[in-house]
């Protein structure tokens, strides 16, 4: 199933959710995959600092684990191919234009976007325009 390839398409189609809860970002150096599976991550990503976790706000704060910011998360529930061309830099620059930072992590089958929890509302939003 390789996924959707036209950006004409993505974009009409990608149906843009905000998900339930909020998440944060935490850092664990000497940590590996697998290390810390009871916060629930819901992305890892091996650095040479250490291992990323994106894990349930409640999960970090019962663990009394730092955070700097605090996120939600837009799936966007197209099937978007792993070759597709230009899905990203669009709603990017969709983004940028409201003034809006943006996480982006590509699952096999969606992307997922993370942003400020105050401004999850208005980049949802702001991504509905792109659908036309």
């Amino acid at each position: 199933m390789p996924g959707e390839t036209n950006l004409d398409t993505l974009l009409h189609t990608m149906s843009p959710e905000l998900t339930a809860g909020e998440f944060v970002f935490c850092s664990f150096a000497h940590a590996h995959y697998g290390d810390h599976s009871e916060l629930a991550p819901v992305v890892a990503v091996q650095e040479r600092e250490g291992l990323t976790l994106v894990v349930p706000k409640a999960k970090a704060d019962a663990h009394h684990l730092a955070y700097a910011s605090v996120f939600r998360r837009i799936t966007l529930n197209v099937h978007s191919s792993l070759d597709a061309v230009g899905l990203t830099a669009a709603f990017s620059r969709q983004l940028t234009a409201h003034g809006i930072s943006a996480n982006v992590v590509a699952g096999y089958f969606h992307d997922h976007i993370f942003v400020p929890v105050e401004l999850a509302e208005q980049a949802l939003t702001a991504i509905h325009e792109l659908t036309g």
